[in-house]
């Protein structure tokens, strides 16, 4: 078991436009339950979600100013955070909402001493905002925190089952990395996170695991890593042996 992770969650996960609330509850309890359990045997966990069920910035008007639409996009992710919060709290787990910027009574301002003591309490930090500053993604703040508590890994819950050597949703021949260098990500531009974030991790030296969501207690199994078989999803390191899955096909 790891024993500290920082999880990047998508808002998209998390939503469901055709519920009232926008959000899909099942999915929700069972991420928080998966979640409050690896808490509880002992993993320290940060949480970064995004905010693409409520506002995408990529998706703005053409005219719009990327300032404000990234500002947008940081508060939808506070909304996403508080909802998750208060979903933990139905299973009595604590969490606690942090951003770099204050919201009031709404969250706690977010610093690494008081991180570092809190996850140790077995309390799940979920970090909301981003960096409080436009032209930054959600991959860069789950980077950057994890570098900041010296994390043992960053887990990219997505919804596409690892990393592979062309865009899967056009080629089906495309094949699916096991283990991939950060170097030949950035340098292929294979999106398996933001650019500044592989960085930041490369430099780091911190591991990093993509995987799809879609697989039953697949956060569990990914803080389970090495015993990740029935994720199949792809390790990312620098200076590591690259490999690829044999038969690989996508999963979308």
């Amino acid at each position: 078991m790891i024993k500290r992770t920082v999880i990047k969650l998508s808002g998209e996960a998390i939503g469901d436009r055709k519920a009232v609330s926008g959000y899909d509850d099942p999915v929700i309890d069972s991420i928080v339950s998966q979640i409050a359990n690896i808490a509880n045997a002992g993993t320290e966990i940060s949480l970064v979600i995004g905010g693409g069920n409520i506002w995408r910035g990529l998706h703005a008007r053409a005219d719009m100013c990327r300032v404000k639409a990234d500002s947008m996009g940081m508060l939808a992710t506070v909304i996403n955070a508080i909802y998750l919060a208060e979903a933990f709290k139905r299973q009595d787990a604590n969490a606690i909402v942090m951003t770099p910027v204050p919201f009031a009574n709404m969250t706690r301002l977010y610093e690494r001493d008081l991180s570092l003591e809190l996850m140790a309490n077995k309390t799940i930090l979920i970090h909301a905002a981003g960096l409080g500053h436009p032209y930054f993604s959600t991959d860069t703040i789950t980077a950057l925190r994890a570098a900041e508590l010296k994390a043992d890994i960053v887990l990219y819950a997505k919804n596409v089952d690892g990393v592979y050597d062309q865009d899967p949703r056009k080629n089906p021949t495309a094949r699916k990395y096991k283990n991939l260098s950060y170097t030949t990500a950035i340098q292929n531009g294979l999106n398996a996170a933001d650019i500044a974030a592989m960085h930041l991790s490369k430099e780091s030296g911190i591991p990093s695991y993509i995987f799809g969501l879609n697989t039953p207690e697949s956060i569990s199994l990914a803080c389970g890593y090495p015993n990740t078989a029935q994720l199949n999803g792809t390790y990312m390191q620098e200076n590591i042996k690259e490999d690829y899955y044999v038969n690989s096909h996508p999963t979308l």
